[in-house]
């Protein structure tokens, strides 16, 4: 009768366990599904109405899916409201800002790591830089850039995708070099140093060992440093005018247009500005999550 009496107890302990967990996930997807609704459904009114024809932008009830979708919201946008240059300029600024931050950040990175430049706290140095808000700075950085680079350089570096790309460079630098510098450290340094031994050059070590077995994070870098640079605003509104309009900005000058309802045209701008991030973080996910997690508990 004990024996019966204990697992009628085992059961009755299993059955209350199993209730609670099927509970708990159903309250999981519960969750997850909230966010996922609060998440995807502005994103899908905005591609809607990137296709809607203009009469179905403003109708009662809402028009969820259009009879007939269009194309021109993205020919107008692209061709009429400096689309097409702020595309090219984003691509250019955030591209080239990349490769720098990459270049110069890894750099420093494997410099700190390996020889220790700057003592033990620098690279926790580089990273407070990126806690500056920029509203502090834009002001002065639009003195030196209008009044000083001419007398400097012999142009001013207002209005042109170089003062941007060079602004970007340094502030996507210290996320950088703290991505680079947690890699560098978990790698043993013993795998360079045999390559030290069979001949190569401290340059040949970190371009032949060290860089690639720290791609992921290269990778991941190079993933962050590209998506602030193609969604910067603040920068970009007060040190560019015609020559440097990038994509944010070209988006924002909708929303002062004088020609009327603009909410097609700048949804159809919207979806073309998130498809390089959308797919960067889609494509990167693990080596984002990766990176995140090392900067957060080595330095």
């Amino acid at each position: 009768m004990s024996s019966q009496a204990s697992t009628r107890r085992s059961d009755d302990s299993a059955k209350v366990i199993l209730g609670w967990r099927l509970r708990v996930g159903w309250l999981r997807f519960l969750v997850i599904g909230v966010w996922l609704v609060f998440l995807l459904v502005p994103l899908y009114w905005v591609a809607v109405a990137s296709i809607k024809p203009q009469g179905d932008l403003l109708a009662s009830p809402p028009v969820w899916w259009p009879d007939e979708p269009t194309d021109l919201h993205y020919a107008e946008a692209l061709n009429k409201f400096n689309g097409w240059k702020g595309l090219k300029n984003s691509l250019i600024i955030a591209s080239v800002t990349t490769v720098l931050a990459v270049l110069i950040g890894t750099a420093a990175a494997y410099s700190m790591a390996r020889f220790r430049t700057g003592g033990k706290h620098l690279a926790f140095w580089f990273l407070s830089g990126r806690m500056l808000p920029p509203i502090a700075i834009i002001i002065p950085i639009f003195l030196l850039y209008s009044r000083y680079s001419e007398e400097w350089l012999g142009y001013a570096l207002i209005d042109t995708r170089t003062g941007l790309v060079l602004l970007y460079t340094v502030f996507a630098l210290p996320f950088t070099v703290w991505m680079m510098y947690t890699y560098f450290r978990q790698m043993p340094p013993s795998l360079e140093e045999a390559a030290l031994v069979d001949g190569c050059t401290r340059i040949q070590a970190l371009r032949k060992i060290a860089w690639p077995l720290a791609a992921p994070g290269v990778v991941s870098a190079a993933a962050f440093a590209f998506i602030f640079s193609w969604t910067e605003f603040l920068f970009a509104v007060v040190l560019g005018r015609d020559n440097a309009v990038t994509l944010p900005v070209a988006l924002a000058g909708m929303a002062t247009s004088f020609q009327g309802n603009l909410y097609g045209e700048a949804s159809a701008l919207t979806m073309v500005s998130l498809i390089p991030a959308l797919l960067l973080g889609i494509l990167l996910q693990r080596h984002l999550v990766r990176g995140l997690t090392l900067g957060a508990v080595q330095g």
